[in-house]
């Protein structure tokens, strides 16, 4: 398989999942008397990860593409919120997934957010190993950046 076959495969299974997840019934009182509070928390995460992914989409310019591969005319972004995390649109859906796993409350999604959570890994392994064939200082950048997660402080 090549590259964009890879890349087109990804992304389609990507977005599968996230339809499965966000599909997935949702359980009504999963929480018991902490349900209210359990779904405004989910909420907030969804909340809060539709704006990383925004950001993030702003953040990367003309080299924004769903695909893994590096657009031709794209550029290393290494700055705003890509300085504190390497790829913070995975970050952002990670987040909304985990949303959604809460205020949806149906076990069976944890499922599916562990799959996606593998498939953005491999996704980023694949499109890492084609940054770093396309930047030369995409190693250094990696080495001092985390990948999905952003550690707090500093």
């Amino acid at each position: 398989m090549n590259n964009k076959s890879r890349s087109y495969s990804l992304v389609l299974l990507q977005f599968v999942l996230i339809i499965l997840l966000v599909l997935t019934p949702r359980q009504e009182n999963a929480y018991g008397a902490a349900s209210e509070v359990v779904g405004m928390v989910g909420l907030a995460f969804i909340a809060i990860g539709s704006i990383v992914l925004l950001v993030s989409f702003l953040g990367l310019g003309n080299a924004l593409t769903a695909l893994a591969i590096p657009k031709d005319n794209g550029t290393l972004v290494t700055t705003g919120i890509y300085s504190r995390v390497r790829h913070p649109i995975y970050f952002a859906l990670l987040l909304m997934s985990f949303g959604i796993l809460l205020d949806a409350g149906y076990w069976p999604q944890i499922i599916v957010v562990m799959l996606l959570y593998a498939l953005l890994s491999n996704k980023a392994d694949f499109e890492e190993s084609l940054l770093r064939e396309r930047y030369p200082q995409y190693k250094q950048y990696a080495e001092r950046t985390p990948r999905f997660f952003p550690r707090l402080g500093r």
